[in-house]
């Protein structure tokens, strides 16, 4: 499967207007968020962690694309994203900087809600996020999702970053491609040093709407580790996941984030 683009030369988008978007993680500093609309079709661009006096001084939008990527050779659904280095106007100043974009995954016909919302609206009295999840035939995506959640220390699987998608007419019923992982890996470390002293190993404190705070004790609800992804990850991939992001992200990060990536993966696979 091919990959999708990291375009490195720069880019003029200084025409895209940025809105707020508080990070719902509880981690410092503002996301920014823009769409398009190009040859009909819709597209969503998103900026890493934005500090009104730094600039832009966040990774985020490289870490969507190296899990893009991660997702791709362990053949699980997700939607894909490109990264930009592009010129873009903000509060009055031109930057330089990096960003993702990505395209709209739903169908024709198609509308979406949170899941918090639709689990509010339709579950039976008592009955657990789990529970509602696996009586509407989710358990297989719920069980991938939370593999790939501990292997990339994903710090923000809210309610509303999985969407039920739904077609009235069709009378169809889905969850949507995974999305939105920018808020994992290294995202809490904002210089090389802190870096280099992360360790890839810890369980820190995440937000799961199925699961808790801890992103290894989710695994508790996988039936079958070993075989919860039809594809696999082998030690040469590394160069694979992190071709053409010299420029975007420092050597010490990607040596860090492949160690996270990797020996999560081992433990997963027991």
């Amino acid at each position: 499967m091919e990959d999708h683009k990291v375009i490195t030369k720069l880019q003029d988008l200084t025409y895209l207007k940025w809105s707020h978007i508080r990070s719902s993680s509880g981690t410092a500093g503002t996301f920014l968020k823009s769409e398009s609309v190009i040859d009909g079709g819709k597209r969503y661009y998103k900026l890493s962690n934005f500090d009104p006096v730094n600039g832009v001084v966040g990774h985020e939008c490289v870490n969507e694309i190296i899990v893009d990527r991660l997702l791709t050779l362990l053949e699980v659904e997700h939607v894909p994203y490109s990264l930009i280095h592009a010129r873009i106007q903000l509060e009055g100043n031109t930057i330089e900087t990096w960003l993702c974009e990505s395209s709209d995954f739903k169908q024709r016909g198609e509308s979406k809600l949170a899941l918090d919302n639709y689990y509010a609206a339709n579950r039976n009295s008592g009955e657990s996020r789990l529970d509602f999840c696996i009586r509407n035939g989710w358990q297989e995506y719920v069980e991938t999702m939370l593999a790939v959640d501990y292997l990339i220390l994903n710090r923000d699987r809210h309610g509303a970053n999985i969407e039920v998608l739904r077609n009235a007419r069709a009378h169809s019923l889905r969850l949507a491609p995974l999305f939105d992982h920018g808020l994992s890996l290294l995202c809490s470390c904002l210089s090389e040093m802190e870096a280099e002293r992360f360790d890839v190993m810890e369980d820190k404190r995440c937000q799961n709407f199925i699961g808790g705070y801890s992103c290894f004790e989710n695994l508790q609800m996988i039936r079958d580790r070993k075989n919860v992804f039809q594809g696999t990850l082998k030690p040469e991939d590394r160069k694979r996941i992190f071709d053409g992001l010299e420029d975007a992200l420092p050597d010490i990060f990607r040596k860090k984030i492949w160690d996270m990536i990797w020996e999560r993966y081992k433990v997963l696979m027991g």
